[in-house]
């Protein structure tokens, strides 16, 4: 299993990074976690856009999904020809929520390019990879993702803050693709994770190594490292867009 970082900035993009976008890849299959805000962008130094085989939709904030409104325009007229729908998977709303972005004269479009599934918490198979999602603690209905395929398992946290739900669903984890996007003690409730709470989350984990990712452009990152790194003990690395990690 293979994870390349397409966007990393926490909340918008940064100078550095689009919002949050995800490509993980197994025996061919493309699947995206996330189109978060100027992904498209990037994305199409790792892939065709035309070959991509999913999406899957942590939440519907902007720096997490708004670039499925300008991908709409590449499935839906690209010169070499239609593809199939694409499947997507994403909170209840999904459909309505990019077709207002993208058309707000009729919610009920998109259909000719994507094809609209509801995340429920549970199991299912998507391509080669068992996908289990559940809700974590976000001001809008959120899912962590965990993606199993040939032996290695991916945990992504989505935005959370601190979660029992995020634990359970990372145990025994290859990787923890985790927000962090305060330093502890400054954010808000039930929004997002500090360093120290992501490096709590994937040592109760018992991960194997915790990739901490979504640092907002105005934060501290340095800070926010040494935190997580402080509470988690083990292998860590700070997610840079671009960057391939084989899991």
């Amino acid at each position: 299993m293979r994870l390349t970082a397409i966007g990393c900035s926490g909340s918008f993009p940064g100078p550095d990074s689009p919002g949050s976008s995800y490509l993980v890849e197994h025996e061919g299959f493309r699947l995206l976690l996330d189109l978060g805000s100027g992904a498209l962008g990037p994305l199409q130094r790792h892939a065709d856009l035309l070959e991509i085989d999913a999406v899957v939709l942590s939440h519907l904030h902007a720096d997490h999904c708004l670039d499925m409104c300008s991908y709409v325009v590449v499935r839906r007229y690209h010169p070499a020809g239609v593809p199939p729908r694409l499947p997507v998977y994403g909170p209840r709303g999904t459909h309505g929520r990019l077709a207002a972005a993208y058309e707000p004269t009729s919610t009920q479009s998109l259909s000719d390019v994507f094809d609209f599934n509801a995340l429920e918490p549970g199991a299912r198979e998507l391509g080669p990879f068992q996908l289990q999602v559940d809700r974590v603690d976000h001001p809008v209905e959120t899912f962590a993702v965990r993606l199993s395929a040939g032996g290695r398992v991916l945990t992504y946290s989505g935005d959370t803050g601190p979660s029992d739900a995020l634990v359970r669903l990372a145990t025994g984890s290859d990787a923890l693709l985790c927000e962090a996007s305060f330093e502890d003690g400054d954010g808000p409730a039930h929004l997002h994770l500090s360093g120290q709470e992501a490096g709590e989350h994937a040592r109760k984990a018992g991960v194997g190594r915790l990739l901490v990712t979504h640092i907002p452009p105005w934060a501290n990152a340095a800070r926010i490292m040494a935190e997580a790194d402080a509470a988690f003990h083990g292998p860590i690395d700070k997610v840079a867009a671009g960057v391939s990690y084989d899991i």
